[in-house]
Order: structure tokens, then C-alpha cells, then sequence
């Protein structure tokens, strides 16, 4: 399946949004992929801890827009949503993680 890297990394609004510096857009890249997003996030919702859960999907959330990466940014949004109505997580949980895994994959490519 072809991936349309536009759909997932937006770099142009990123280096928009950090004044035009590639270098420092490379480094925050670097950062995001080497960070622990997703297990914390699983294991705040299989236990249960909603207040957690929310804290760490916002935290996902805001550095995924900062850094224009586009899906994750969208679907961290969905998730936080449906935390805090407390509703059913299991699916959009599930499309988070995959957008993250092909996020992650994209990023070399930039760097």
C-alpha cells in the first residue's frame, strides 16, 4: 500500500509554524521519535485511569499539531474526545497506533 507522507507530516506548516528553520524541525523530529508515546497512554486506559489517559493523549495531541504531523494530530484530538465523554476508545485507540507506527516510519525520510 503507497502512503501519501503529505496525509501524516505537513512539512511546510511545521517549518511555517517554527520560522522556516529545517534544522530545528529536524531535531524536534528526533525527539517525538525517540519518545515512549503509546505504551503509557495503553496502560493509563487498561487501568482505568482516565485522569492519566487525558493528560497523556492532550500531551500527544498538542506536540503532534506543533509539529504538523497531521493524522496523529486529528486522531489524538478523536481519542481525547471520546476519554473525556467517556466513551468507547477501543477504535480509535487502534487507528492512533497505526497512525503513530506510519508517522514514525515517515520520519527518516525527513531527517
Amino acid at each position: 500500500m503507497e502512503i501519501n507522507r503529505d496525509e501524516y507530516i505537513n512539512v511546510k506548516d511545521a517549518l511555517n509554524r517554527i520560522g522556516g528553520s529545517m534544522d530545528l524541525y529536524k531535531r524536534l523530529l528526533e525527539q517525538f521519535s525517540g519518545g515512549d508515546h503509546i505504551p503509557p497512554l495503553e496502560e493509563a486506559l487498561n487501568n482505568g485511569d482516565m485522569e492519566d489517559a487525558s493528560r497523556l493523549i492532550h500531551a500527544l495531541k498538542g506536540v503532534s499539531a506543533n509539529l504538523s504531523l497531521i493524522k496523529l494530530s486529528v486522531l489524538a484530538g478523536d481519542l481525547e474526545h471520546k476519554i473525556k465523554e467517556n466513551l468507547d476508545c477501543s477504535d480509535t485507540l487502534s487507528e492512533l497506533k497505526n497512525a503513530y507506527d506510519v508517522t514514525i516510519q515517515q520520519i527518516p525520510e525527513i531527517l
